[in-house]
């Protein structure tokens, strides 16, 4: 009956990954035949709910970036490092390895493959495993720009990491699946079928939303059967003038007769919206599911529990997802990171700065930062004091060359002496190794110089130790939170009230430059000096630190202050406490 015409649905069909051995390497494909990555990046590119998944669970992976606990114990190997690994490279590996499963880097060798020089991020979705040799081992990979054209993009042989002595090489990581060799299927594969059915559902929403009328009425002509010819002139008219959001609501029809009359009938939709709606709702709870997602608000879908058990659900499930999903993705991708490094006979604490949705630690009920960074690599919030959110955590570019007690005496003098051109024979051996540039030029201090084309950055911290119970909460928490500060907001911490009532006769300000946490305080300030990295690698042994040291200071670069900032007030007269101020003989309280 060719005068009906039916709009049909796509049939859904769900995929299933095979491995067909082609040629050298071994594919990776759906039931269909089609390339696997590529049918993964289309379930990306047009999934909403997949979309930003895996977006959002990427940037949870990367957090703030690759760093080291041990970077200021060990600059050589740390600077080594950030020469390895581009940040840009670290953020397509993460991304990688959560939308595909698994990521790989191409490793550049020096010539006498004793040393790897840079590690780059390549594609994973344009790699195929070369067959196993007779001991089961992958020893190689192939690369093509195109697995569906491979006359035209033949496929490129590089040897697997530790396989050879190319000057490259490739690392493949994937974690273990069961049932399969050579490839890994991502985490969310058993919610694929419902991103299929995510897409399929948009589809059918634009589709009513582009033709209106399709599907729902049917207009009858009663004159007879026109030709098909006729027939197409007539249905291309009603449609130009009835479907779509802007078809016409009134239809005006002329007729012979009653009898010949145009007639437009319903037919029933059967609660195809409200269907739909359950589908769609439905493909989002098992796409989350897919994905291990603790709680839709993570990603910015609304709750109804009301805002105060929300914030409670918030943190509970961020710190499950950070713990049972994110840290695993992190660790797999450490575990890669480090077996390179150790070719180079190079070994750190490595860590991915984590970065939380909201900042939910109790400075006062926590362990020391350091202990807490070591065990889960995670940063202390800061927000008990007006200090603290003007610190600064050091860049990842930033060297520590010098860390020593303030020496007040002539730490403003040494401005003056700074702004002097040094001779070029200043700190000679840092500077063949390191180049300037300030990843935060907006956040800089009168105190920062660069001295024979190298950036060198000047910083305060406050130092001590935390006993329990004794320790007040201003230096507690600024020892917890183990930020870094200018001179010039320490210096204005003075006219606010930081510490209330360890001023003059309890006053709520003071300077925290000279009296840190008050009288008996045991707290001090330290001075450290970073150098800045560009991208080079540092190579500064002990003996070139305290050359350059030793250089700088004979051209004025000395950081001296007043002798009370280089005591605890412990130490001081009168225990730091002003004669006027009525005291205890000797208070424990630190």
């Amino acid at each position: 009956m060719s005068n009906i015409h039916v709009l049909n649905l796509s049939a859904y069909t769900s995929p299933v990954v095979s491995e067909t051995n082609r040629e050298n390497w071994v594919d990776f494909l759906t039931e269909e035949g089609a390339q696997y990555f590529q049918f993964l990046i289309e379930r990306y590119s047009n999934s909403t709910t997949n979309n930003a998944i895996i977006n959002n669970v990427a940037r949870l992976i990367y957090g703030k970036g690759l760093s080291a606990l041990d970077a200021n114990k060990k600059p050589n190997e740390y600077a080594q490092m950030m020469s390895l690994f581009h940040k840009e490279d670290v953020r397509k590996m993460v991304l990688d390895r959560k939308m595909f499963g698994q990521f790989a880097i191409q490793l550049h060798y020096n010539d006498k493959h004793d040393k790897i020089i840079k590690a780059y991020h390549i594609p994973v979705n344009l790699l195929r495993a070369e067959k196993c040799d007779k001991d089961g081992n992958i020893t190689g990979y192939y690369y093509s720009d195109n697995w569906d054209d491979t006359k035209k993009f033949a496929p490129v042989r590089y040897s697997g990491f530790g396989f050879s002595k190319d000057k490259v090489e490739i690392l493949f990581s994937k974690p273990y699946t069961v049932g399969m060799k050579y490839y890994a299927y991502p985490d969310y594969q058993g919610a694929v079928p419902y991103t299929l059915l995510e897409e399929e559902i948009a589809d059918y929403l634009i589709n009513e939303v582009q033709n209106g009328f399709s599907g729902t009425k049917v207009v009858n002509f009663s004159n007879g059967i026109p030709t098909d010819e006729q027939q197409q002139i007539i249905s291309n008219k009603v449609l130009s003038k009835l479907t779509g959001s802007r078809g016409q609501k009134v239809i005006v029809a002329f007729n012979n007769n009653a009898e010949s009359k145009t007639t437009v009938d319903d037919i029933p939709l059967n609660d195809a919206p409200q269907h739909y709606t359950y589908l769609s709702e439905e493909c989002l709870r098992k796409i989350m599911l897919g994905h291990n997602v603790t709680s839709p608000l993570l990603f910015g879908v609304a709750s109804t529990n009301g805002f105060s058990s929300n914030a409670e659900e918030l943190k509970n499930s961020s710190i499950l997802f950070d713990n049972m999903v994110i840290r695993p993705f992190q660790e797999e991708l450490l575990d890669a990171f480090d077996s390179i490094l150790a070719h180079n006979g190079v070994a750190l604490k490595l860590f991915f700065k984590t970065l939380q949705p909201l900042e939910f630690t109790d400075l006062e009920n926590t362990q020391n930062k350091e202990q807490v960074a070591e065990e889960t690599g995670t940063e202390l919030s800061a927000h008990t004091n007006p200090l603290i959110n003007l610190g600064q955590e050091p860049q990842d570019n930033w060297v520590l060359i010098d860390e020593k007690e303030v020496d007040y005496d002539t730490d403003d003098e040494e401005n003056e002496l700074l702004s002097k051109e040094p001779k070029q024979s200043l700190l000679s051996k840092v500077v063949n190794l390191v180049s300037t540039g300030d990843p935060r030029p907006n956040i800089t201090s009168k105190q920062d110089k660069t001295i024979d084309g190298v950036k060198f950055v000047v910083r305060y911290k406050y130092v001590g130790s935390v006993v329990t119970g004794e320790t007040r909460p201003f230096c507690s928490s600024m020892i917890r939170a183990n930020k870094i500060y200018r001179k010039e907001d320490i210096l204005a911490m003075e006219n606010q009230s930081v510490n209330p009532g360890w001023g003059p006769k309890g006053a709520s300000t003071y300077s925290i430059w000279f009296w840190k946490g008050g009288g008996n305080c045991f707290h001090r300030w330290n001075k450290q000096v970073y150098a800045v990295l560009s991208g080079k690698a540092l190579d500064i042994t002990e003996k070139t630190k305290k050359l350059a040291q030793a250089k700088a200071e004979q051209k004025g670069y000395v950081i001296k202050n007043p002798d009370l900032v280089s005591k605890r007030p412990v130490d001081m007269d009168n225990y730091g406490f002003l004669p006027s101020n009525p005291q205890p003989k000797r208070q424990i309280t630190r």
